[in-house]
């Protein structure tokens, strides 16, 4: 009765991937919403809660570099299966802890189990898309990020209404296996899916090669050989840290640059958390537009790159900005301008690496950019709280919007010099 034939089913996996990153980004939201609540309740200190962070993020890391591997070796439907019942149930389990430590040890598994979500999208991705469509598609699915934090807002302020913080992540815990119902139902390799039409199934496979899952083993440690996986570590490792900065310290930046209370909603960070959508989607759409237009893949994912790593520059002027709307319209095009340059990377990914190594290269680019998201934070606080007992806590905040707008044109140098001959890895050279 399911066996039906549904026109352009690529897009309905596109949507099956952006559903799956939603709920990923709303999971790891919660324990930031929650932190009023359960600070009060068992008595954290601002250490603790650190440490609460440090414990995800650094799991993060481990677990891109991991499960990378895991997904190429079993295949996307088990592979994004595994992962997702992985974070869910770490994502409930939270609601047992009763201390910093019992916390810790949930987001240490929430943090390995989330690390699955963008090794299997880009893998899944590669496997339903030709790559003039690719970026796009990416783009699609990368729009989660910024859904997942705007549905937390929403979700959890309603469940503490009618119940407690428990509940919260009872509930949210439960939306993975939600979304798992219809993965198990509605996915398969385009090989094996009975519901795509034998024309969608000739124009994916054109211009890539036409492989089964799981029956070539590559050998993981040669990856760390080639440039095209350093132009991935590059293009993440340095440019991550500076969206880590965004997210986490544009709510202090603007309470103490233009007396934003931080207690109300906020339109102003609400308008710039919906600009990474438009960012992610354009951006995946422009490289996508060049390709069909018959530009060759990697130039025309190299050209996009290069005109982000310049719009970047404009976060500068932010220090330049006396009304907040000026700041807002800067910051807003600063982090559109980061989803459409993380969009364009992770489908390097697919465009330099057989299918049967994108999860795997795409995991260790992730891994680069989360362990950069743990030391630069070090970085910026140090920085802050030296300009802040100066009695000049702006100039510090100057000094980051400089360096950040300006690291996008180093990690295009060196991109461009790592892939200045343009060939895709060839699956004998990883086995």
């Amino acid at each position: 009765m399911l066996n039906f034939k549904l026109r352009n089913y690529r897009w309905f996996i596109v949507f099956l991937l952006f559903a799956a990153t939603t709920i990923n980004y709303l999971d790891r939201q919660i324990i930031g919403l929650l932190k009023p609540i359960l600070e009060k309740e068992f008595s954290w200190t601002e250490t603790d809660f650190a440490r609460i962070v440090i414990a995800f993020t650094a799991a993060y890391a481990i677990g891109l570099l991991l499960v990378g591997w895991f997904v190429d070796k079993v295949g996307t439907k088990l592979g994004y299966s595994v992962t997702i019942i992985w974070w869910s149930v770490a994502g409930m389990l939270h609601a047992l802890a009763r201390s910093a430590f019992g916390f810790g040890v949930a987001r240490v598994g929430l943090g390995l189990g989330e690390a699955g979500n963008y090794p299997a999208a880009v893998k899944t991705v590669a496997e339903w898309f030709p790559q003039k469509e690719r970026a796009l598609a990416t783009g699609l699915f990368n729009a989660g990020t910024s859904i997942g934090v705007v549905a937390a807002l929403l979700i959890v302020p309603w469940i503490l209404t009618h119940y407690g913080w428990q509940e919260v992540f009872w509930i949210t815990g439960a939306l993975g296996f939600v979304w798992l119902f219809f993965w198990l139902i509605f996915y398969d390799i385009p090989a094996r899916q009975k519901r795509l039409s034998a024309d969608e199934y000739a124009y994916i496979i054109s211009g890539q090669e036409t492989e089964t899952e799981g029956k070539v083993a590559i050998k993981w440690a040669r990856l760390f050989t080639l440039p095209q996986t350093w132009a991935l570590i590059t293009g993440k490792g340095l440019i991550d840290p500076i969206y880590w900065f965004f997210l986490f310290w544009l709510p202090s930046y603007f309470s103490s640059s233009f007396q934003l209370d931080l207690k109300k909603p906020s339109l102003e960070l609400m308008l710039i958390y919906t600009a990474t959508t438009v960012g992610s989607i354009g951006g995946g759409a422009l490289s996508s537009w060049l390709i069909k237009r018959g530009w060759p893949t990697l130039k025309a994912r190299k050209l996009v790159l290069l005109v982000f790593a310049f719009l970047e520059l404009s976060i500068i002027l932010t220090q330049f900005a006396t009304s907040v709307w000026v700041a807002v319209g800067l910051i807003s095009l600063a982090v559109a301008v980061h989803q459409a340059w993380a969009t364009n990377v992770f489908t390097l990914a697919s465009d330099l690496f057989p299918k049967q190594a994108v999860s795997s290269a795409a995991g260790i680019a992730g891994m680069a950019g989360a362990v950069g998201g743990i030391l630069f934070p070090i970085l910026v606080g140090s920085l802050l709280d030296t300009y802040k007992a100066a009695g000049n806590l702006a100039g510090g905040y100057n000094v980051l919007f400089t360096v950040c707008g300006c690291t996008y044109l180093i990690a295009y140098g060196i991109i461009h010099l790592l892939t200045r001959n343009p060939k895709v890895v060839h699956i004998n050279q990883l086995t």
